[in-house]
């Protein structure tokens, strides 16, 4: 005979509440699901922030792995992803999730940071939110780059030679920097075996405690809405905000049945197109690395082409190095150089939306570009759209201010 429900309930709560009083689980849970309010008009682009979070658990998991079977040596790297994917039970499965995931990964983050575009979820009182998001950014790309080093293919290899060489344009240490990158006078094992270090441990472990800033500065200020409206600025008199829901079961049910539609296309992706065209696993990347062979047409992975775009734009080497560099630390300035009196994109003028816009087609544009070959015509074409993307930035501080825009309603649109 089994003892009574009632009886296992009084025990499990016995136990809960022992944990409770050394560890606030109970509090953790009031304070950021079952009680953390967030607005009640979510729409679709608010998927993107729990969708990344699910992704980045996927690259740790299949990452793990991963690191079981893979040998970082420039005599073993290669003959080891094959192992991998040849003969490993459910390898190419595993490898392939990670190397899809990374591309989604940036999908899901630029989808992300446009939405704040769109909303102004960058907008006091969430600078620091902002902040925080484009560290896990510039982190995400450090990781990315460091992995994709790690097959030690012929693109994994000139693709290192021409990312690392970039830094020999900084005047009296460019030389000095690139070989303590490289840790040795050319790209060699020991830059494999510090690439390695770095992928799997120490950016992690800072991509880990930033995405926890984070969430915390997002749930210390409060979730934005598509209507821009600060829904903890109107509150009952128990203190609940009039337009805010409960996240948890309201929004996590939401979540769960975002994270199943996109777990079907993520899925689907794996199994009949891995590669992308050759866009999430470069054809070059499948020969093993050689020093001798030079491939014919040198290109980063899709998610850094915008940026390898405006690179090529400048024919001075080191003007395109700073320009690169200016085109991401830009983009942590955003908070100041929209000063508009609203957030949302559905209150400011015609001329916002323009803005945003151009600014999409300028970052699309330049990322088929920087895969391109880069013959004359497409040098100029890159010149005319990286204007466009700075012209962006410097358009939004001059007109945000006294642009037009419609009244904001004082409660937050079903």
């Amino acid at each position: 005979m089994g003892k009574p429900a009632s009886t296992l309930a009084k025990h499990a709560d016995a136990l809960l509440n022992w944990v409770d009083e050394r560890l606030p689980v109970l509090e953790f849970w009031d304070a950021h699901l079952a009680k953390y309010y967030a607005p009640k008009n979510f729409n679709f682009w608010y998927y993107m922030g729990s969708l990344a979070l699910l992704v980045l658990v996927i690259q740790i998991v299949t990452g793990i792995f991963l690191t079981m079977h893979y040998k970082p040596s420039a005599a073993e790297a290669f003959a080891s992803v094959e192992y991998i994917m040849r003969d490993v039970p459910w390898g190419w499965l595993i490898r392939y999730m990670h190397s899809t995931g990374a591309s989604f990964f940036f999908i899901l983050v630029y989808l992300h940071m446009f939405r704040s575009l769109l909303y102004g979820s960058h907008r006091k009182p969430r600078e620091l939110l902002w902040i925080f998001g484009m560290l896990i950014y510039l982190l995400l790309m450090a990781e990315a780059f460091f992995g994709y080093v790690l097959p030690w293919g012929q693109m994994s290899y000139w693709g290192a030679q021409v990312i690392i060489n970039l830094f020999g344009a900084i005047p009296k240490i460019g030389e000095p920097l690139t070989e303590w990158i490289r840790g040795d006078y050319f790209i060699s094992d020991a830059t494999l075996n510090r690439f390695f270090a770095l992928h799997v441990v120490a950016v992690p472990i800072a991509l880990l405690g930033l995405v926890v800033l984070h969430i915390a500065a997002l749930h210390q200020t409060g979730s934005n809405n598509p209507d821009g409206i600060e829904i903890k600025q109107n509150k009952d008199e128990q203190g609940v905000p009039r337009d805010g829901i409960p996240f948890h079961p309201y929004y996590t049910v939401k979540d769960i049945f975002g994270a199943a539609m996109f777990l079907l296309l993520f899925a689907f992706v794996i199994f009949f197109w891995p590669d992308a065209g050759g866009l999430f696993l470069e054809h070059d990347n499948f020969a093993p690395a050689d020093p001798l062979v030079t491939p014919e047409h040198i290109k980063p992975v899709w998610y850094f082409t915008p940026f390898y775009a405006i690179l090529k734009a400048v024919p001075d080497k080191l003007m395109g190095v700073i320009l690169m560099g200016c085109s991401v630390v830009v983009l942590f300035f955003l908070p100041w150089l929209d000063r508009s009196p609203v957030k949302s994109i559905r209150y400011k003028g015609a001329w916002y939306k323009i803005l945003v816009f151009a600014f999409a087609i300028a970052f699309i544009r330049l990322g088929m570009l920087g895969m391109a070959e880069g013959t004359p015509a497409q040098t100029w074409e890159m010149r005319v759209w990286t204007f466009v993307y700075f012209a962006f930035f410097v358009l939004l501080f001059f007109l945000s201010k006294g642009g037009k825009t419609k009244p904001v309603p004082d409660r937050v649109r079903h």
